[in-house]
Formats: structure tokens, sequence, C-alpha cells
């Protein structure tokens, strides 16, 4: 197995994509969902939105899609592919979140659910400032970050495959949140079922500063 953080985040959802698919539509995470319908609340009609680390679409690209502009970014080619079947009406970027990059106040609103823990920490305070920058002024995020200090773990065997992870605690990230030039509106930390499994996560609503 490789040591590269992102390939084997990458490998692991290629690996895993049709299984993922099916875990997400299937049994979709409350949180999810609930931050999700209130994003929805807050968007302006054919608003833009940015997601990062959409997956193969299923819930949030194909919700988004109905009424919004979306542009979705992977690293995993084949949850790219599964997307295009699936919310062919997106715009569909298989990239490294970390790496790319669009032009300042590109979009609405950005998404970022249970994609950031999969970056190495270390661009954590980067990245954020880079979605700050492609916000329109008013620009909202919605983020899932992590709550405990982790330079950076695999995981075997995460539904078939190796996984990394990679986070700041709560507190910290909350910070960087604030750092990158954003009001934090919310935080919160939810703890979630996974296969029979507590796992606690930062839920993040924040606006630009930007006028």
């Amino acid at each position: 197995m490789t040591d590269n953080p992102k390939r084997i985040v990458a490998d692991g959802y290629n690996a895993i994509a049709p299984r993922y698919l099916a875990w997400s539509d299937l049994d979709p995470s409350p949180q999810r969902m609930r931050y999700l319908g209130r994003l929805l609340e807050l968007l302006a009609p054919a608003a833009e939105v940015l997601e990062l680390g959409c997956g193969a679409g299923i819930p949030v690209t194909r919700a988004l899609a109905e009424t919004c502009g979306v542009t979705g970014v992977d690293i995993s080619a084949a949850q790219i592919e599964l997307a295009r079947q699936d919310v062919p009406g997106a715009t569909l970027i298989h990239a490294d979140m970390a790496q790319i990059d669009f032009p300042p106040a590109s979009f609405d609103a950005v998404v970022a659910f249970y994609a950031l823990i999969h970056v190495p920490r270390e661009e954590h305070a980067a990245l954020l400032e880079r979605i700050a920058k492609w916000l329109r002024p008013g620009g909202l995020l919605f983020a899932t970050m992590g709550v405990r200090d982790d330079p950076g773990s695999i995981e075997p065997d995460w539904l078939g495959a190796p996984m990394f992870w990679s986070n700041f605690d709560a507190a910290t990230n909350c910070e960087l949140v604030r750092q990158a030039g954003f009001a934090l509106l919310d935080a919160e930390v939810v703890a979630e079922d996974e296969d029979g499994e507590p796992v606690s996560f930062l839920w993040v609503v924040a606006r630009t500063l930007k006028i």
C-alpha cells in the first residue's frame, strides 16, 4: 500500500465506489440531510454552489442541482464517473480539492461534507483561505470537520479499503475558519452512528466577511 495520503484516499474511494454509493443513498447521514436542508433554505434560486468531495453525487449534488448551478470536485475518478451518470446537469471535476483553483467570487456557497477530514491537516488553512476567495460577498461555507487531534492516520479497512484521515481538534478548526476570513455562524459537535460505533464531527456554518 502506498504511503501517499492522497493516493490512499483516491484509491480507497475508487475501490469502494459502488458500495459507498449504496451506503450513502440507502442510509444517508441524518446530519448531512439536516445541514443540506438548512443550506437549501438559505440559497437564492439559481445560486452557484461548489461541492468539495462530491463523491457519486448522491444525495447532496443531486439535491443542489435541482435548483442551483453546481460544480462538484472529487479526487476519485470512479466517484466522478458515477456522479456524471446520476447528476448529468452538474459540472464535475476530477481533481485534488487542495490544488484546484477558481476565479475569485465564483460561488454563493461552498459545501464540504465529510471531505476536509481526508485532506492532510497542514493544508487546511490554505484551503479555507482559497474557499473564502472563491465565495462572493456574504457567501456561505457548510463543512464537516474533525474534533480530535490527528496529524494523519490510516484505517486499514473502511468499507472495504484503506482510508486516510487527518484533523485538528474542534477549537482549532473554528479558529482556522475565522482566520480564513469567515464569520462563524454555527459550530456544532455531533456524534453519529457509523456501523454501530459513535463517531463525532464538527459541523460548521460560516459566512464570508467580504462586502
